[in-house]
């Protein structure tokens, strides 16, 4: 399990920087166009900056920001993670949530970003249907063993353009994943006790505000 997770979480990543990458695409540009331009901007972004940004992972989390925000729907899928404990939450709840969340995954895991090279992703034929207001891009991810994993990832359309929302991984989605496991620890321990656990995993330099 733990294994699987690994490997959920650093596709995770890997969808959400290359979905996020490029933000100059014109507007009628497919979702396979979007993840196809977005991993040569990952690419350009990192190379000969690897060992550096190893060194320096403040830098690291300033890149992934810069890249990330604007075509990742941070809100969305924080509020289908949380699910019914979302409607429940307060304003300032589900603000402090959507941050620590975001925050949590880029500070457990933002390191896997530098393991990505052009080799490792695979785009594949788009089989859905671009008019639609959410569709999936299919990709094959190369683990170090050689593995080929494949990686769904969903994305929405919305005023600012096509933005993700999900990655499934071998079957498995990542807002169904945390969404069962914090739905156990929030019964067991209350909403604002899974945010501060949350916000204390974050380093100071991590890029949390």
């Amino acid at each position: 399990m733990i294994r699987h997770m690994k490997r959920l979480m650093l596709s995770v990543v890997l969808g959400m920087v290359v979905i996020a990458s490029d933000v100059s695409l014109a507007s009628d540009s497919t979702p396979n166009e979007i993840v196809e331009t977005a991993a040569q901007s990952v690419l350009d972004a990192i190379d000969g900056k690897r060992e550096h940004l190893k060194e320096h992972p403040e830098e690291l989390y300033s890149l992934i920001e810069e890249v990330l925000v604007p075509r990742f729907d941070r809100a969305y899928s924080a509020r289908l993670v949380l699910g019914k404990h979302w409607r429940s939450a307060s304003t300032e709840q589900k603000k402090r949530f959507v941050e620590a969340f975001h925050q949590s995954l880029l500070a457990q895991y933002a390191e896997g970003m530098l393991d990505f090279t052009a080799e490792k992703l695979k785009v594949l034929p788009f089989r859905g249907d671009p008019e639609k207001s959410k569709v999936k891009v299919r990709t094959l991810v190369t683990l170090e063993d050689g593995k080929e994993v494949p990686v769904n990832y969903s994305l929405r359309r919305t005023d600012d353009g096509w933005k993700v929302w999900d990655v499934i991984v071998e079957g498995i989605s990542y807002v169904k994943n945390y969404r069962t496991d914090f739905n156990t620890e929030i019964r067991a321990k209350g909403l604002d006790a899974v945010i501060t656990r949350l916000e204390s995993k974050v380093e100071p330099n991590s890029g949390a505000s």
